[in-house]
């Protein structure tokens, strides 16, 4: 299907549910449904809450019930900015509805505007930056290990990887675009970054029209600002996407013209990333161009590829023009209104931009993904040992004495003591800076088939005799492979 392919306007509207959000977001939320209207969108809103508004009234997630049954009913949503507490209280609203309705696709376009002024502008930066958005860090597994000492749990599944990998790829072929670099921090995390190297390797097999690439996460961000061109479309774990997605749209102009739409199953939401901004809120400043180009992505998904190109265009010659724009992307002295802003890219509906490269748009071929929890079967598993966390005050050499006395007569041996990843026992020279919590690996002399669960506990009711420990991992081997990063002494023993 292409741009200029109609809906049919016969068909009912599409019903998607309107979260204005917070700040500015009233004010860009009535400018984009203006842009939409007038171009013909045959769109009904249906308002909804989400964000400051829901905290005040004491809804903890940001995202009260009704707004859950009306993104639920609708399977559409698009959704201005909204405040997210930091560093305390409430969770992110944000994170809730992605979580909610499982939205694991977050994606961002990274497109070169023409009229936005970058130090990159005349490059033809064109790229997708594709985000795994519900696991990793963001799952918010977190604990006080000690009163000093904080632990986030990275999760990282392989359908998770899979099907992230799988939006990409049909992404690339629904956009006609020719690469897909899948970006990890591998080299370090060789488990959970590692998993996302190895399932991208294996999906994008299966897409021969495509080339693949794998690059290191931190060469990701130097390439992104040395050569953006390199890049078509860019597939990354959570947090690593979070970030170079903001990177990738201060390329080619901010966050405040950056459009992102999350994509799951059975809901797609379409927001504005950027802030807030309440300093500006009410005085009739706020810049719509963001949620207006989500907006467009949002009727791409509905099937309206007419109308979206309509909207996109009208936008594209405005900037163009360079009349009657915001202050934060018109020339000095020249910034206008919203309002103003707005009757030009409506003015303009109907003109066709002469300087952005033609692409024709087709539905994403989405892959229906079972309902049932995905397992992948191993032929044997072993328990090789025990990684026990330990809150403790204690000289490593008299922690590791009185740890190796308590598992004399188990069946496991303590093998090693870490602080924060590096080994402090048995000791191995340099400096290593301590606090009060530490990872002792106890392996067992013989491994043993299931779960040794009962030598285990019997371990840790020893060590819990005289020691606070707080967490405990199974060191398992699936199919003859250890499934657990091995400690200092291992590594060089290898």
């Amino acid at each position: 299907m292409k741009d200029d392919c109609p809906m049919d306007q016969h068909a009912s509207p599409t019903k998607v549910t309107a979260i204005a959000g917070d700040g500015i977001g009233p004010e860009v939320m009535r400018a984009t449904q203006a842009v939409l209207a007038a171009a013909g969108a045959r769109i009904e809103w249906e308002d909804a809450v989400a964000g400051a508004e829901a905290f005040r009234k004491g809804v903890g997630s940001g995202a009260p019930q009704e707004t859950l049954d009306s993104i639920a009913a609708n399977r559409v949503a698009l959704k201005g900015p909204l405040e997210t507490p930091v560093g305390f209280g409430e969770k992110s609203a944000n994170v809730t509805l992605r979580k909610v309705f499982e939205m694991y696709a977050n994606i961002r376009p990274v497109r070169e505007i023409p009229g936005i002024r970058t130090p990159f502008a005349g490059r033809g930066i064109d790229f997708v930056v594709v985000r795994e958005n519900v696991e990793d860090l963001y799952a918010g597994i977190e604990h006080m290990q000690t009163p000093g000492v904080a632990q986030c749990l990275k999760v990282i599944t392989e359908a998770g990887c899979e099907r992230i990998v799988a939006m990409a790829a049909a992404l690339a072929e629904a956009e006609g675009r020719r690469k897909v670099t899948v970006a990890t921090k591998a080299n370090i995390m060789k488990l959970t970054e590692g998993m996302m190297k190895r399932v991208g390797e294996r999906v994008l097999k299966e897409h021969p029209s495509l080339v693949h690439e794998h690059m290191i996460v931190d060469n990701a961000a130097h390439q992104m600002v040395v050569r953006p061109e390199q890049f078509d479309v860019c597939v990354m774990t959570n947090m690593n996407g979070d970030i170079l997605s903001d990177l990738a749209a201060g390329l080619v102009g901010g966050l405040g013209v950056a459009p992102s739409s999350n994509i799951g199953d059975e809901v797609a939401m379409f927001e504005a990333v950027h802030g807030s901004a309440p300093q500006i809120a009410g005085q009739g400043l706020a810049n719509p161009t963001a949620l207006l180009l989500s907006s467009v992505m949002m009727l791409r998904h509905i099937g309206d590829f007419a109308t979206a190109r309509r909207v996109e265009h009208a936008l594209y010659v405005t900037l163009e023009e360079g009349r009657d724009l915001t202050g934060d992307i018109a020339a000095p002295g020249q910034g206008v209104g919203t309002d103003a802003y707005v009757a030009r890219v409506i003015a303009n509906l109907g003109r066709e931009s002469a300087r952005v490269p033609a692409r024709d748009y087709r539905p994403i071929a989405m892959r229906t993904w079972p309902a049932e929890p995905f397992a992948r079967p191993a032929a044997t598993r072993e328990v090789v040992g025990v990684d026990v966390f330990i809150e403790s005050r204690e000289d490593p050499s008299a922690l590791g004495a009185a740890l190796g006395a308590l598992a004399e007569g188990t069946p496991f041996a303590l093998q090693t003591i870490a602080s924060r990843g590096a080994q402090v026992w048995p000791p191995q020279g340099g400096t290593t800076f301590l606090v009060d919590q530490f990872r002792a690996r106890f392996r067992l002399k013989a491994p043993e088939a299931g779960d040794a669960s009962a030598a285990a506990l019997e371990l840790l009711s020893r060590i819990g005799r005289g020691h606070r420990w707080m967490h405990v991992e199974m060191l398992q081997r699936f199919d003859g492979v250890d499934a657990f990063s091995k400690a200092q002494d291992e590594i060089r023993a290898g």
